[in-house]
């Protein structure tokens, strides 16, 4: 965990980093590697506006903003990037426009290791478009210089088709930390904090407060 120099994530949404990673990134901080969070999206046509609603279709981005912001504190990550692309629309961004945006952040930060999703296994169009532009960029890279990647994989035939998770991160003792990151994007994930605290949540609804499963990518020679 410390032996990494610079953590870069990359997710398209507001509340990626909170399902996938709060638990692991807290971790990183605290053993004192410095996290970067580029965030491509403002999450601004976000199926859910509250529940109960406390959102419209015109106030929906202003409050997903500020959620994420509430969301860093959480976590305490410093180093937030909006990136200023429009939600479902990433993947209509030209893969020229898009690498360059990700050779940019690496050729400043020169991470050690990327978070992001893993292509063809990340479920929603914008999810797979930021996967794909992460593995184009990073393979293009000498083999020598390129970052290692940490990806999240959602779709439920991962595990099949990928195998066994490559890492699996112990985050039971950021449990609250990841509660409360996840509790800060409320305008999107009230069903599923009523689910957490339902007596008889289910395992693998539990399992998401104490582990954080990732799969490295191998690039073909």
């Amino acid at each position: 965990m410390s032996e990494e120099s610079q953590v870069l994530v990359i997710f398209p949404h507001p509340d990626d980093e909170s399902f996938s990673s709060a638990g692991t990134l807290a971790r990183y901080i605290d053993h004192g590697v410095p996290v970067t969070y580029a965030c491509l999206t403002l999450g601004q046509m976000g199926r859910n506006l509250g529940n109960p609603p406390f959102a419209t279709r015109e106030t929906l981005p202003d409050i997903r903003e500020k959620e994420l912001e509430n969301a860093m504190e959480a976590i305490g990550i410093t180093d937030l990037r909006k990136m200023g692309l429009r939600d479902k629309t990433v993947e209509f961004e030209p893969h020229d426009e898009m690498d360059a945006m990700v050779q940019s952040l690496i050729d400043e930060l020169h991470p050690s290791v990327i978070i992001s999703f893993y292509p063809q296994f990340a479920v929603h169009p914008d999810h797979e478009a930021t996967a794909e532009a992460v593995v184009r960029t990073v393979g293009r890279m000498p083999a020598s210089e390129r970052p290692r990647l940490q990806l999240v994989a959602f779709s439920n035939d991962a595990p099949e088709k990928l195998g066994a998770p490559d890492i699996l991160n112990e985050i039971s003792d950021y449990k609250e930390v990841k509660l409360r990151a996840f509790e800060a994007h409320s305008s999107q994930t009230g069903p599923f904090l009523k689910q957490l605290a339902t007596p008889e949540v289910s395992g693998e609804a539990q399992s998401f407060l104490e582990v954080e499963p990732y799969w490295t990518y191998n690039f073909e020679s």
